[in-house]
C-alpha cells in the first residue's frame, strides 16, 4: 500500500507499564525533535500517568470478546470508545461498516465497525499507519486468573487485565503519543494514521475487503505500517520481522437426527464423538510430529544467519516453564527424536534453546482448541451428541500456502475417516486462512527501530512503583 510500504512490528511486552510504552513510542517518532523537547515529552507522560491508566482501566472494563456474539454490544461500544478517544485528540475519524457475520444457526449479526483516523496530511512527510485491535479472547476468573480479568489490577507495578497487553494498552500508547505531541504543540515528524479493528481474535472478519476497498483512498499514501500486537520473549526489547500464519479448521461429524441417551442407544450406534476423537488423534503424534502429509515438507530451510540469531536470543528455559506452568516441554529431551529442522533435512537436537524457539516461531504446529456440540458443563450427562465439531488450527510458516494446506488437511482427514467405515458424515471447513509474513531484518526500517529502542532502553523512564 502506497510508496515503499513496509510492515514493521513493534512488540510491547505484557510486563512493560504503559508509561514506558508511551515514552518509547514518543522516541520512535521523535526524529528531528531536540533532546530538550524529548525531556518535555517524557515529563508530560509522567505527569499524566494517572489519567492514562484510568483510560486503560475503562477500556479493560469493556468485555469486548469477539468470539461471543452475546457480547457483541460490548464490542460495538468498545469501537465507539476508540473512535471517540481519537476524535478528542483532533483526529479525522471514520467508522467503516464491514458488513455482517454469518452464524452457525444460519442467522447473521453486524460486525464491529473498523475505526480509521488521520493526523496530518503533509505531502512532504512520510505517512505511518498504526494497526491495532481492541477485541479480546474470552476470560473468566475460574479459568485460572488471579484477579478479575475485566478489572485492571496493579500487582507489584505491573498492570493486569484481559486485553491489557493484547492489545488495548499498546493501542492506547500510540494514541496517547499523538496526544502528547499535540498537547505540547510539537509538530509530528510524520503523518499518522490509525486502523483499529474489533475482530482480530476471531480472524479479522471483513478487514481484508475493507483494506482492498480503500487501497486507493485511505491507504494510498501509507509508507510504513506499524503493528503493536505481540510480546517480547524476555525483558530484552525486540523487533519482530515475521509472524506465522494460521489456518483454522472445523471438522464436523454428523450422525443420528437427534441427540440420543447412551443408556438406551449406547452400543447400537456409531457415535459421532468417537469418530471425531479418532480423526483428531491422527493430526499429531505424541512426540509433536504433524502427521498430515506434505505439511512438514513445505518448511523453508533456516539460514545460517537465522540459526546464529536463535543462539544469541536471551531466553531462560526454566523461567519459560514457570510462566506456562509445565515441568516438561516439547523438544527438550535430546534423545527423544530427530527433528526436521535447520541446516540439513534432519538434525539431531543438540541445542535445546534453539530447537524450542524454532518450534515456537519457525515451524508449523497443530493445536486442537475445542469441540462444539459436546457436553462440557460441570456434573454428568449421558448424552450421545448427534453432531460435533472439532476445532483445530495449523500455524503457517514461510513457503506454506493456506490454499494448499486446506487441500492437504481435507484430503487427509477424509482418508482417515474413510478407514473407519462409519455411516456418519464428515465435513471439513477452513474458516481462517492467514498467510505467514516475513520481512528483511536488515531493512533500514529495522535498523532505525533498533537504534530507537536501544536509545529508549538506555533512558531513565518513570515506572510504576
Amino acid at each position: 500500500m502506497g510508496r515503499h510500504s513496509t510492515l514493521w512490528k513493534l512488540l510491547v511486552p505484557k510486563y512493560l507499564d504503559m508509561m514506558n510504552c508511551i515514552s518509547l513510542v514518543c522516541l520512535l517518532l521523535c526524529t528531528g525533535v531536540s533532546s530538550f523537547r524529548f525531556e518535555e515529552l517524557t515529563q508530560y507522560v509522567n505527569s499524566h500517568e494517572e489519567e492514562f491508566i484510568e483510560t486503560l482501566r475503562q477500556w479493560i472494563a469493556v468485555e469486548s470478546d469477539s468470539s461471543d456474539v452475546t457480547k457483541r454490544s460490548d464490542l460495538h461500544r468498545m469501537m465507539d470508545m476508540t473512535a471517540e478517544k481519537l476524535r478528542l485528540i483532533g483526529g479525522s475519524v471514520e467508522m467503516v461498516d464491514v458488513g455482517t457475520q454469518s452464524l452457525p444457526n444460519g442467522s447473521s449479526i453486524a460486525l464491529p465497525k473498523v475505526v480509521t483516523a488521520q493526523f496530518g496530511s503533509d505531502p512532504s512527510k512520510r505517512t505511518v499507519c498504526v494497526y491495532g485491535h481492541v477485541d479480546v479472547q474470552p476470560a473468566k476468573k475460574e479459568d485460572g486468573w488471579a484477579t478479575e480479568p475485566y478489572e485492571l489490577t496493579d500487582i507489584d507495578g505491573n498492570l493486569y487485565g484481559r486485553g491489557a497487553s493484547d492489545n488495548k494498552a499498546p493501542v492506547l500508547a500510540w494514541i496517547h503519543t499523538v496526544e502528547v505531541y499535540k498537547a505540547l504543540n510539537i509538530d509530528l515528524p510524520v503523518n499518522v494514521k490509525f486502523i483499529i479493528e474489533g475482530m482480530e481474535e476471531t480472524g479479522s472478519n471483513g478487514l481484508d475487503d475493507m483494506i482492498v476497498a480503500q487501497k486507493d483512498s485511505f491507504f494510498s499514501d501509507v509508507d510504513y505500517t506499524i503493528i503493536s500486537d505481540c510480546v517480547w520473549l524476555s525483558k530484552r526489547p525486540a523487533l519482530t520481522y515475521g509472524t506465522r500464519g494460521n489456518c483454522y479448521f472445523f471438522a464436523e461429524v454428523e450422525g443420528p437426527k437427534k441427540d440420543l441417551h447412551s443408556g438406551v442407544y449406547g452400543g447400537t450406534v456409531i457415535e459421532p464423538m468417537t469418530d471425531l476423537i479418532g480423526i483428531l488423534d491422527k493430526l499429531i503424534s505424541p512426540s509433536g510430529k504433524i502427521l498430515i502429509p506434505g505439511i512438514r515438507e513445505a518448511v523453508a530451510h533456516l539460514s545460517d544467519d537465522e540459526w546464529r540469531m536463535y543462539q544469541d536470543i536471551q531466553f531462560d528455559l526454566e523461567t519459560y516453564k514457570q510462566d506456562v506452568g509445565m515441568s516438561q516441554l516439547m523438544y527438550t529431551n535430546k534423545a527423544r527424536q530427530k527433528t526436521p529442522v535447520l541446516k540439513e533435512q534432519f538434525l539431531t537436537v543438540l541445542n535445546v534453546k534453539v530447537d524450542l524457539l524454532a518450534h515456537r516461531w519457525r515451524h508449523p504446529t497443530v493445536s486442537i482448541h475445542g469441540i462444539e456440540g459436546a457436553f462440557s458443563s460441570s456434573g454428568t450427562k449421558t448424552v450421545i451428541p448427534a453432531k460435533v465439531i472439532g476445532k483445530f488450527s495449523i500455524r503457517q510458516v514461510p513457503n506454506m500456502d493456506p490454499a494448499v494446506v486446506e487441500k492437504q488437511v481435507t484430503d487427509y482427514l477424509r482418508s482417515v475417516f474413510a478407514k473407519r467405515n462409519s455411516p456418519n458424515k464428515l465435513n471439513v471447513t477452513m474458516v481462517i486462512g492467514a498467510k505467514p509474513w516475513l520481512a528483511d531484518p536488515k531493512h533500514p526500517l529495522y535498523e532505525a527501530g533498533k537504534a530507537a529502542v536501544k536509545r529508549g532502553a538506555a533512558l531513565h523512564i518513570h515506572t510504576l512503583q
